[in-house]
């Protein structure tokens, strides 16, 4: 089964992939296909991950998964939260830039900014938060949805060169490790999204019956 997902990014691509291994599925991006990145307009990760599942199905005519993640810190009051990605708003594109050295600044720009907020705070807690939502069409009136959270604490400054986005600030206790000081296989046992994806492969089994 074609599964499209409700992303272009490629690092995401390669995980879910990896984490849903072994299924009959040939996971490929929207962006492959050329359909356009849907609206997030909403305030919780299920209503964006169900607005971009639809949109990617509706536009690919079958199935599609989406993914809305993002970093919820306790003493910011669940912050950056749906704005994960953008906290410290969008960065400008520069000329002959590709979207992977952008994304780099963007993580970079939402990181320093993340510290700010919790500059003089020795409340650290936070979690990062997968949810994946998979439909088998744009109409699909039972939607699988999954959620996955990882738990751990913010640094004050970054550690390691792995992984994107947070990565570098959030230290994960039980590993003694920051995410981006894991490598991707120990990542993928472990992370918000390996959660998830643990859940859904067994809604996949269940009401899908992929095996």
């Amino acid at each position: 089964m074609r599964l499209v997902l409700a992303s272009n990014n490629a690092k995401k691509l390669a995980e879910l992939q990896a984490l849903l291994s072994g299924l009959p599925l040939d996971i490929v991006t929207q962006g492959s296909l050329g359909i356009a990145e849907a609206e997030e307009p909403y305030h919780s990760f299920i209503e964006n991950a169900l607005a971009k599942a639809r949109h990617a199905a509706q536009a690919c005519g079958g199935a599609a998964l989406a993914d809305d993640s993002g970093l919820c810190v306790h003493a910011l009051g669940g912050a950056p939260g749906v704005v994960s990605a953008h906290y410290a708003g969008e960065v400008e594109a520069r000329d002959g830039e590709d979207r992977e050295a952008r994304r780099r600044r963007q993580d970079a720009a939402n990181n320093a900014r993340l510290l700010d907020a919790l500059a003089g705070c020795d409340d650290r807690r936070a979690h990062f938060i997968s949810t994946l939502v998979a439909l088998r069409h744009a109409a699909d009136p039972e939607p699988l949805v999954a959620v996955g959270r990882w738990p751990g604490e913010i640094l004050r400054a970054p550690r390691g060169g792995q992984g994107f986005g947070y990565d570098p600030l959030m230290f994960i206790p039980a590993l003694g490790a920051t995410v981006a000081e894991l490598d991707a296989a120990v990542k993928n046992q472990h992370s918000h999204r390996a959660r998830s994806a643990a859940v859904l492969r067994q809604l996949l089994a269940d009401a899908w019956h992929l095996a």
